[in-house]
């Protein structure tokens, strides 16, 4: 057993009687961020958090503590309780249909001993290669190295018994040539050998260095090629929007009407795949249900929204938890996908993915999205850090960095063709307790991206 599930079960004993469920963090992590190809900040953390949950009338209250002598648990499991007691009064019964009993979950292989060690030297030996590669180009490196080691363990008096450790790197680079153009690359990995510092560098400051002055390009529909990076973005929003049980069952979704129709191009295959290779995976989630590979969007036809305890019981119907509870008694918004897998295609790479593109929108990556109109899935945002247009099938020029409106459900169902290579697009770069996340994903070819408007003003 570990410490940390001895920790858990510790923690459940000393909470008051009744449905209660304690879940124990333990993050090790190191952060460097670097800008004008110089060091700039370093962090590490050592966190050990414990968390109680307690259910009450289909209500749960929820306390946390750092400290872990045998006051401190039962201080913590009596707020939890208090918190649970207190909203079961002021807002009558809920639906919260009681802890799970868990299950036995299949090992993985998310945990790498060398990225566990979280060497300072191996983020500073990244930070050089970027450095020397955008300087070989004549440019500046900005951006993040990060790694982390995070043990989680669960227990419930229904009979979750569970823990789980898993290690992940994440690089960002955004290169800026004298010009002031920006170019962008990103690598996560749940090991330290996943990630090519020097190749993401080069990657990033090819784009900075284009030449030519930027066009401005009108509003309009534009045939896209988008790279993993902007794929992945999407898709977030996707299982946030559609995917979202809670919102399913709340009549929010985007999907709501439509399981069990065509609602993406018939090439379009997206899953949560926890132990697909490349994946950031987990063996279970917040509440103990095992993790499992859930089919979401096949040959086109959507087939599943993703469900915790609380949104499985709001849904009604049979519906149960596919494992996706994001805390302990459900995230406010609700759950959502954080495995997800869009299968590839025929196109060799970018390039053939543009060759059939008269004139149309290359894209780096998708930047500040925000909700349109929830229903229908509509978002909108910015391009950023490399835009470029495609005439005559092949990149020519910058283009300004342009806002669109647009759903990443027709993006789907408008795709013509996938890149064969997939690549993990993650995001580590967190502002509370460690959670990496990523999508394994290709470059995609869409018709009709709907540019709304520039996002920078023209050149004087």
């Amino acid at each position: 057993m570990s410490a940390e599930l001895e920790l858990a079960e510790r923690a459940l004993a000393a909470a008051p009687a009744g449905d209660a469920l304690a879940q124990v963090t333990h993050e090790r992590s190191l952060t460097m961020r670097f800008a004008l190809s110089r060091p700039t900040q370093s962090t590490a953390i050592d966190d050990l958090t414990v968390l109680v949950a307690v259910a009450r009338d289909g209500r749960v209250g929820t306390a946390a503590t750092n400290v872990t002598t045998d006051d401190a648990l039962r201080a913590c499991g009596r707020a939890a309780a208090a918190a649970a007691e207190a909203a079961a009064r002021t807002a009558g019964p809920g639906e919260y249909p009681g802890f799970s009993e868990g299950g036995p979950s299949r090992p993985h292989e998310g945990f790498d001993l060398a990225t566990a060690a979280l060497d300072p030297a191996a983020g500073g030996a990244a930070l050089q290669q970027a450095f020397a590669a955008c300087a070989e180009q004549g440019a500046e490196a900005h951006g993040t190295w990060a790694a982390g080691d995070v043990s989680t363990a669960v227990a419930s008096r229904a009979g979750a018994h569970a823990s789980d450790r898993v290690t992940d790197v994440f690089m960002k680079v955004t290169a800026f040539s004298p010009s002031g153009r920006s170019g962008f690359a990103e690598g996560t990995a749940s090991a330290l050998s996943g990630i090519d510092p020097a190749a993401l560098a080069t990657r990033a400051a090819s784009k900075a260095v284009v030449a030519g002055e930027p066009l401005q390009l009108p509003p309009g529909e534009y045939p896209v090629v988008l790279e993993a990076d902007a794929v992945g973005e999407m898709l977030g929003w996707l299982g946030y929007l559609a995917h979202n049980g809670l919102a399913y069952a709340e009549g929010r979704s985007a999907l709501c009407g439509r399981l069990g129709e065509r609602v993406a191009a018939a090439r379009i295959n997206l899953s949560d795949s926890p132990r697909f290779a490349r994946t950031l995976p987990r063996a279970f989630d917040a509440e103990g249900v095992p993790k499992t590979p859930l089919p979401l969007i096949q040959d086109g036809v959507a087939h599943a929204v993703v469900h915790d305890l609380r949104s499985a019981a709001r849904a009604g119907g049979g519906a149960r938890s596919t494992g996706h509870a994001l805390v302990p008694g459900g995230f406010g918004p609700g759950p959502a996908p954080t495995n997800l897998v869009l299968l590839g295609g025929g196109a060799e790479d970018e390039a053939a993915l543009c060759a059939p593109v008269e004139r149309g929108l290359y894209v780096t990556r998708l930047w500040y999205l925000n909700v349109v109109h929830e229903r229908s899935g509509l978002v909108t945002g910015t391009t950023r850090d490399g835009t470029f247009l495609i005439e005559d099938g092949r990149i020519t020029r910058p283009v300004r960095d342009v806002r669109f409106t647009d759903s990443p459900l027709r993006l789907l169902a408008a795709a013509e063709a996938l890149g064969a290579a997939q690549r993990l697009v993650g995001d580590a770069e967190l502002y509370g307790p460690r959670f990496a996340t990523g999508a394994v994903v290709p470059p995609l070819r869409a018709r009709d991206f709907a540019v709304t408007a520039s996002a920078a003003p023209a050149a004087a």
